[in-house]
């Protein structure tokens, strides 16, 4: 057993209680195990991530955000993740969401004011059809009511999940695991309702570009998060998403505690 992969084995028993997802993969140079974490901690302007504008943003863009709340506090707790919502950029100054309001439109002004941390990334793959598939699916469920049951169940199996997630189980293994959970515990009741990564899911299915094929009520920010180019993500992904940049950004308490998410 080589030194590489003693190393590799003893971080991934002091993940254990992180309950991390991993992945090992072979070094290109040296063809050893190299072992990838999922990473939790959140990339800022500060510490190797890209301060942008409203500008930057592209239509189809994915956003993720937090808030001060004790709503956001709390399903960042639970998901051991710095985001607590998602959103849909449409392009023209509009964002597309579902919250405890139902599904709204909000302009970037809105969107901007409302939120504390703000991170876009991005599908390579999306062309002008696809964007006109997913502002109508937008502009289709405006003002449906929220996926108040879904959410709720959200809790306990973000809870559960976890014990798929430890260090060193398979991809493969992983996904199932998670999958199967979500099938006892979210039921096979569904609705015409949302919540937030809910919608995205939905409206990146609808116009033809899914990002996993796993059933979107599953998914949470925390999800949408992990797809990105580097990450481990919990369940297979058929598209992993680019990082595009910051809108806005809490400060760090020191650099020295800002470790990035990026390799």
């Amino acid at each position: 057993m080589t030194h590489r992969l003693l190393r590799v084995l003893s971080t991934a028993l002091a993940l254990v209680l992180a309950g991390c997802a991993t992945h090992v993969d072979l070094a290109p140079d040296e063809g050893q195990p190299a072992l990838r974490v999922q990473q939790r901690l959140a990339l800022t302007p500060s510490n190797g991530g890209l301060q942008i504008t409203p500008d930057d943003l592209r239509a189809g863009d994915i956003v993720l955000s937090s808030t001060h709340s004790i709503v956001s506090m709390g399903v960042r707790l639970i998901t051991v993740a710095p985001v607590s919502h998602a959103a849909l950029y449409l392009g023209d100054g509009q964002f597309v969401e579902a919250v405890g309001a139902g599904v709204r439109l909000r302009s970037t002004q809105e969107y901007m004011d409302g939120e504390s941390t703000i991170v876009a990334f991005r599908h390579p793959g999306v062309g002008d059809e696809h964007i006109a598939a997913l502002n109508a699916f937008a502009r289709q469920h405006a003002g449906k009511k929220y996926n108040t049951a879904g959410i709720v169940l959200q809790a306990p199996f973000s809870i559960g999940r976890q014990y798929c997630e430890l260090p060193l189980i398979p991809g493969l293994v992983r996904d199932y695991c998670i999958r199967g959970l979500a099938a006892i515990q979210l039921g096979a009741i569904k609705n015409d309702r949302f919540f937030c990564s809910q919608f995205v899911l939905e409206a990146y299915r609808h116009a033809r570009l899914p990002l996993t094929t796993a059933d979107p009520r599953l998914i949470s920010p925390a999800d949408l998060l992990h797809m990105r180019e580097g990450d481990v993500p919990s369940v297979r992904t058929e598209q992993t998403l680019q990082y595009v940049g910051h809108l806005k950004a809490a400060p760090m308490p020191s650099d020295e505690m800002a470790v990035g998410m990026a390799d």
